[in-house]
């Protein structure tokens, strides 16, 4: 194939980073961990590929999507499909870790269908943190839902979080009679009433193998969702849900919970939602997602329209898995973690292109200062006071550039700086007198007959942060 025949793109569902956008996600990233570093955090990094065997059998439906890679060395290996895995395999490798509350920021990978505008990648990053170790019940849990409520306070956007819990759902299936070898393909269908309408998903369980008498009872009990105390009453009244041991046992870790997240002053942020489900096998317990909420008023602070809210779907989710770690070793340790989906909080977080916008570059110059200078028939361009100048600015943590011409023109320096703030303007007659002048650019025209204020040279880098 000649050179010239080469289709340059990314593969499907991965992108390239730059600018704006590539600081947008250090956000993130930032905001996250300093979340997770206050909880007491402590990060781990683990490799992009695991041993295929550590990875199969641990995501139900979704192990099609495992990327598997060729035998190299005698080992069958697969990139990662989440982080929480790999840290189970982590834990069971380091027999002397009993409790730990872990973050990690990396890219995980899907063979799924990609959908970018809505988030939906193969190559994409997740944030994770887990609290691993033998604790009362319900306690780590309950931190787990503060931690993602500060994240998203932090981030400034309006959230719920779904839950519901493992023992109680499948002791639902029980009671509505759907046979023990069939409780998961049927979890995984109603998983998807949010994305899905119910004659959708009740033709998918009667496709799954259900009695369509089954199905309906398994609708009028997962239909159901309000706030946690409601909802456990509702419950609680139910005399044959309550006498299914799963159903009672899910309902008293419920309620501790219930107590713990008044006392967190979080429990306004959490909706009991009977049709999460959660489609990995490996949870055994609480589990959640979170979701956007629609904007009341437009023009709302921090307020996104509802298409894009409603396109990108959950934007974190988690639970706890109890009996992961044990399927390595013979040392079980309990777990319990979140996993915030990166890209999807990027995509609401990312302005929309301004409408009188010319050109939509995404590369943009992130700087606070641009260093210039002008003069008349005799002016040499001053290159070694603007190297000086902007040292001294760099030293300071401010973000300068300068022309690196040897004697620009006054015309072109003001064009270079269209975006910067600010500019420092050095001329010969005030630098002699230990001057410069300092000038705040009013919009995207800068006007090179505003020469801006004289400062003292001497402070320069106070006054330049005074309006950074």
């Amino acid at each position: 194939m000649s050179r010239s025949s080469v289709q340059l793109k990314t593969p499907q569902g991965t992108r390239d980073w730059v600018g704006d956008d590539l600081l947008l996600r250090e956000k993130i990233f930032k905001t996250t961990s300093d979340v997770f570093r206050r909880h007491g955090g402590t990060p781990l990094d683990t490799p992009v590929f695991e041993i295929k065997e550590i990875l199969s059998e641990k995501y139900g439906e979704d192990s099609r999507l495992m990327y598997d890679l060729e035998d190299q060395g005698g080992e069958l290996c697969s990139l990662r499909f989440d982080l929480t895995v790999p840290f189970a395999r982590w834990l069971a490798m380091n027999g002397h870790v009993t409790h730990i509350k872990r973050y990690q920021i990396a890219k995980v990978y899907r063979r799924d269908q990609p959908a970018i505008a809505r988030g939906r990648l193969r190559e994409f990053h997740q944030c994770d943190f887990d609290i691993a170790g033998v604790y009362d019940p319900m306690v780590p849990d309950a931190e787990i839902l503060c931690v993602i409520v500060e994240v998203f306070e932090a981030l400034e956007l309006g959230i719920t979080i779904k839950i519901n819990h493992r023992r109680i759902l499948d002791g639902l299936f029980a009671v509505a009679g759907v046979p023990e070898e069939k409780i998961r393909p049927t979890s995984s269908a109603v998983d998807k009433l949010d994305k899905m309408s119910w004659d959708d998903v009740k033709k998918e369980m009667l496709e799954k193998g259900l009695s369509d008498e089954v199905a309906d009872q398994v609708g009028e009990y997962v239909r159901r969702s309000g706030n946690i105390h409601d909802m456990l009453e509702a419950l609680k009244s139910n005399e044959k849900l309550t006498a299914n041991e799963n159903v009672s046992a899910g309902i008293e870790d419920m309620g501790l919970l219930a107590s713990y997240l008044k006392a967190f002053d979080i429990v306004d942020k959490v909706s009991f939602d009977c049709s999460l489900a959660r489609g990995l096998d490996y949870y055994s317990g609480l589990i959640f997602e979170v979701i956007m909420q629609a904007p009341t008023e437009p023009g709302e602070p921090g307020s996104r329209s509802k298409t894009q809210t409603s396109q990108v779907g959950s934007i974190a989710a988690g639970g706890r898995y109890d009996n992961l770690v044990g399927m390595y070793g013979k040392r079980p340790i309990p777990c319990a973690g979140i996993s915030f989906g990166v890209d999807r909080i990027f995509t609401i977080l990312k302005p929309p292109p301004e409408k009188d916008s010319k050109t939509s570059s995404a590369v943009t110059r992130n700087l606070d200062v641009y260093v210039m200078a002008i003069g008349g028939k005799e002016f040499e361009g001053l290159l070694l006071e603007r190297m000086a100048i902007t040292r001294q600015l760099w030293k300071a943590g401010i973000r300068a550039e300068y022309s690196a011409k040897t004697k620009p023109k006054s015309l072109q320096q003001f064009k270079e700086a269209i975006g910067v703030p600010l500019a420092i303007i050095l001329g010969q007659d005030e630098l002699a007198a230990g001057q410069v002048r300092l000038k705040v650019f009013k919009s995207n025209t800068n006007n090179e007959k505003d020469l801006g204020q004289l400062i003292s040279r001497d402070n320069l880098v106070k006054e330049v942060k005074k309006l950074i």
